[in-house]
């Protein structure tokens, strides 16, 4: 059985004694009897496999064609099936080309081969081959539709999205030692006064980071951090309103090796915070030594992060209601714990951040960041073992942790390389747990403070886990 000469198509599939287009095919017997069929066979309008399969077509579309003996009608081919006014459909209106577009850059991705196309539930997508040039035949009008330059745009995006996520990766990991090396070597050349003047507004810029940071709003919206989200893809999730009338510490988990999650979330506005939390000021509390490294130190104020110190942490929930600090609990020793498709979180000895919430009245809001450990894949030692105390050893002196991690390459998912796999980060912010203000708290209301976190954030685990890309089986790991 091969597709209706009149489609044009090189895609056909058999489906019983109809083919996928719905049209009842001529059989080989029968097939002198259907007038034009013979010159259709000669005149060279056939697809180039029709022409060398041997087969017959089938009968021409919109002609009379009734169903053989004990079997159904053929469905209806209605152009704009189940499609507005006004859109485009392909032909037998199975399906309106947005979602064409986007099924195909799925199908795409997934299969790793270009011009894959997805399967109609209605019936197969018609691609016409003319002069090797790819295009649509509407079937409703007539008109064709050129999917080349639809691809090349898709393609070209996902380019795109693949390098403003390896550039921030760069950023994170060598951006202060790189200037920080700069500046040093710029001192012995010509240029050394660029390197004097730097170090002088460092000096007195120097507790900029723990009053508040030099936080933009320019820099936060720019359109390479929606490339970001979309590569992997990052999406927030709101549970609960929170009301800019009061002060929040938020707890991120997990920490992952990058915290990709809860940059995109609460560092930038590519994932809408200030539209999802109206009234309120995100700031990222990072390790309190990356702020004095040059050049990087204004990189990260200016997406509103701040040092993950008592200082700085007070600044902020002193100068008034509608700030949401957020802190990554776990820090840098539960990045070494970090694997894909494990979930265990370092929290039972953390409680600075309860105490901080009690000193200020802010209220505890939980947030799970699903998916942020699929990104990467990390070598992990085993506890006890001399490289494991090696890496404790060095986080304790620079209060970073040396992760083994790999990702994939810039050029093929199939090398080894720095880019994040592009796995799905689902950022769940959880419900309030109203705090008191007690400037000055005791171990036991610590301790209960800690307790009820504790309990919200496995509840929030369990009821989102589902929605987050986890099988019902997967259990959150407390240490």
């Amino acid at each position: 059985m091969v597709p209706h000469p009149g489609c044009s198509t090189a895609l056909w599939r058999k489906s019983g004694s109809r083919c996928s287009l719905g049209h009842w095919c001529q059989t080989e017997q029968d097939s002198s009897s259907s007038p034009g069929l013979a010159g259709r066979e000669s005149g060279g309008a056939q697809p180039r496999e029709a022409l060398g399969s041997g087969r017959r077509p089938c009968l021409k579309a919109g002609a009379a064609a009734s169903a053989p003996a004990g079997f159904p009608p053929p469905p209806k081919t209605q152009a704009g099936l189940g499609a507005k006014e006004g859109e485009g459909t392909f032909e037998h209106g199975c399906m309106e080309e947005p979602r064409f577009l986007e099924q195909q850059n799925q199908a795409e991705l997934k299969g790793g081969a270009s011009g894959c196309l997805p399967a109609c539930p209605e019936a197969e997508v018609q691609l016409h081959l003319s002069g090797g040039r790819g295009a649509m035949m509407d079937g409703r009008a007539g008109a064709s539709l050129h999917p080349r330059g639809q691809l090349e745009k898709m393609t070209l995006r996902r380019q795109l999205e693949a390098l403003s996520v390896f550039q921030w990766v760069l950023t994170f990991l060598f951006f202060g030692a790189f200037f920080t090396l700069l500046l040093i070597y710029l001192l012995f050349t010509s240029f050394w006064s660029l390197s004097v003047l730097y170090f002088i507004w460092w000096i007195v810029d120097l507790d900029t980071p723990v009053q508040g940071g030099r936080r933009s709003e320019w820099m936060r919206r720019w359109k390479v951090w929606e490339l970001h989200r979309d590569y992997f893809p990052i999406k927030l999730v709101k549970t609960a309103e929170l009301p800019p009338t009061r002060n929040y510490v938020l707890g991120s988990h997990p920490h992952g090796i990058i915290c990709a999650g809860a940059f995109s979330a609460f560092s930038t506005e590519a994932c809408g915070f200030s539209r999802v939390f109206p009234g309120l000021t995100s700031s990222l509390a990072l390790l309190a030594g990356l702020f004095y490294l040059p050049v990087y130190r204004e990189y990260m104020m200016s997406s509103g992060m701040v040092p993950v110190s008592k200082k700085s942490l007070d600044f902020l929930l002193r100068t008034g209601p509608g700030h949401a600090v957020v802190i990554v609990v776990g820090g840098a020793s539960e990045s070494l714990d970090c694997n894909p498709g494990e979930q265990r979180l370092r929290l039972s000895g953390r409680r600075g951040f309860v105490r901080l919430a009690l000193q200020h009245g802010a209220d505890l809001v939980p947030v799970f960041s699903f998916g942020e450990n699929d990104i990467f894949r990390q070598v992990r030692f085993p506890e006890g073992s001399l490289l494991r105390r090696l890496q404790l050893r060095f986080k304790q002196l620079s209060g970073f942790a040396p992760c083994l991690f790999v990702g994939r390459s810039l050029f093929s998912s199939h090398c080894w390389g720095l880019l994040p796999q592009p796995s799905p980060i689902t950022v769940v912010v959880g419900k309030p747990i109203p705090v008191p203000l007690r400037p000055q708290p005791n171990r036991e209301e610590v301790d209960r403070y800690h307790a009820l976190y504790v309990q919200a954030l496995q509840q929030l685990f369990e009821e989102h886990k589902g929605n987050g890309g986890l099988p019902p089986s997967q259990q959150l790991f407390i240490t």
